[in-house]
């Protein structure tokens, strides 16, 4: 029984840890500019462009550029943003959302 009850308390710590760990963002005083580059060719007509957006590494944004991808069947695809925080800045990554 105590076995039983120390898995679930390491199984409820480790759910915790994630949830925080997943949650967490950069806080920038300044949004950093967006660089200039050129937007390939479209492989097909089917294709959308995915803007390009700021990623999260060791504490810092690094922009990473936007790409062509098929639309997901049922879906819209919502680019990311800055959002005002206490303290600054943070970045919101885009994602797919269900059509209406």
């Amino acid at each position: 029984m105590k076995n039983y009850v120390n898995k679930i308390l390491l199984l409820s710590a480790m759910v915790v840890a994630l949830g925080c760990t997943a949650t967490s963002q950069v806080i920038v005083r300044e949004r950093p500019n967006e660089p200039v580059y050129t937007r390939p060719i479209a492989p097909s007509p089917r294709h959308v462009w995915l803007e390009g957006g700021w990623v999260e590494r060791g504490g810092r944004y690094e922009w990473s550029n936007g790409y062509w991808m098929l639309p997901r069947p049922g879906m819209v695809w919502i680019s990311g943003g800055w959002r005002h925080r206490r303290g600054g800045w943070a970045w919101v990554q885009g994602h797919w959302r269900r059509r209406f």
